[in-house]
């Protein structure tokens, strides 16, 4: 089974930094799943929120960002990369929720460039965050994906790369730009419910409801579901559309137990120590690099009328 580090290893180590993706490569990880963003100056950078986290980033003096924290679009990466974002804030809940994350004093928001340099021969997840509900947080979707195909072109590592996104447009986009990039479709609740918006326009009703089937009629080569609300016949169904099953934030041994009992392709975790325990516990080995470039199935395109073609990814 494949095992990707959520954010790097965000139980952990710092979300999102060179240091958190050194942890998970010492994890024996297949790859990495990160985020990213869009600066003031067009930079593409690794951070999972429009705006910088109020939990996670200090200032020069040391003080967290508040709540009105400033958007990456609005500032340029020589600002952004001023701020600190290797130590929780103290009583926060996000605190409490990774007791276990180490401080990394100093740490700093990456480049994307950076990133996919420190992450030379791991497989890579790279989530792009943008939201059809806040529109003007970000660049848009088009520019997002063409940020990042160019920079995973200029070091050749668009044949390891999936492209992530909750926001269906984006992955739309990037078919155009780079028919070679691998895609996920993610999903929520949340999203799912608001399908109109997130979904780019996808009507669950023309599918009989089986978001299986509507991942695999964008032509995605992968869904990346939430793992507690993932059913065992959705992986089934999904599986046999030719979709890869990599649910995400697989964090428990209850939750890593019931991932290998379903039989998911690969996991996502923010402790992937952990996760490699319970899967050789299972009696399963990991995945090693080259898992991403090694998708090469044909993946059934499912249109509204029901009909099915065969389309490579």
């Amino acid at each position: 089974m494949a095992l990707f580090g959520h954010r790097g290893a965000r139980g952990l180590a710092p979300e999102n930094t060179l240091a958190g993706f050194a942890v998970a490569r010492s994890c024996g990880v297949t790859g990495v799943e990160f985020d990213v963003g869009v600066t003031a100056d067009g930079v593409a950078v690794v951070h999972h929120d429009p705006r910088l986290n109020a939990d996670v980033a200090r200032d020069r003096e040391g003080a967290y960002v508040g709540t009105e924290a400033p958007l990456l679009r609005d500032l340029t990466y020589a600002r952004l990369a001023a701020y600190d974002v290797g130590r929780l804030r103290a009583g926060s809940d996000y605190a409490a929720r990774y007791p276990e994350q180490a401080v990394h004093d100093g740490a700093t928001i990456p480049t994307l460039a950076a990133a996919l340099a420190v992450l030379d021969g791991l497989d890579l997840l790279i989530e792009v965050k943008s939201s059809p509900e806040r529109k003007d947080d970000t660049a848009s979707p088009r520019v997002m994906a063409s940020i990042v195909i160019e920079a995973l072109r200029a070091v050749g590592a668009v044949e390891r790369a999936v492209l992530f996104a909750f926001d269906w447009l984006v992955l739309r986009e990037a078919s155009i730009i780079e028919p070679r990039l691998r895609r996920c479709c993610l999903t929520e609740p949340d999203t799912v419910n608001r399908g109109g918006l997130w979904l780019d326009g996808a009507d669950l009703d023309a599918f009989d409801g089986k978001l299986a089937q509507a991942v695999a009629a964008t032509g995605a080569v992968a869904w990346a579901p939430f793992h507690a609300t993932l059913q065992a016949a959705e992986v089934i169904e999904a599986q046999a559309l030719g979709l890869l099953v990599m649910p995400w934030t697989v964090n428990t041994t209850e939750a890593f137990d019931r991932m290998i009992r379903f039989g998911v392709d690969g996991i996502i975790s923010d402790r992937p120590d952990l996760a490699r325990l319970a899967l050789e516990q299972g009696g399963m080995g990991v995945a090693p690099p080259g898992f991403v470039a090694g998708i090469s199935r044909l993946v059934p395109e499912i249109g509204a009328s029901g009909g099915v073609e065969q389309k490579l990814p």
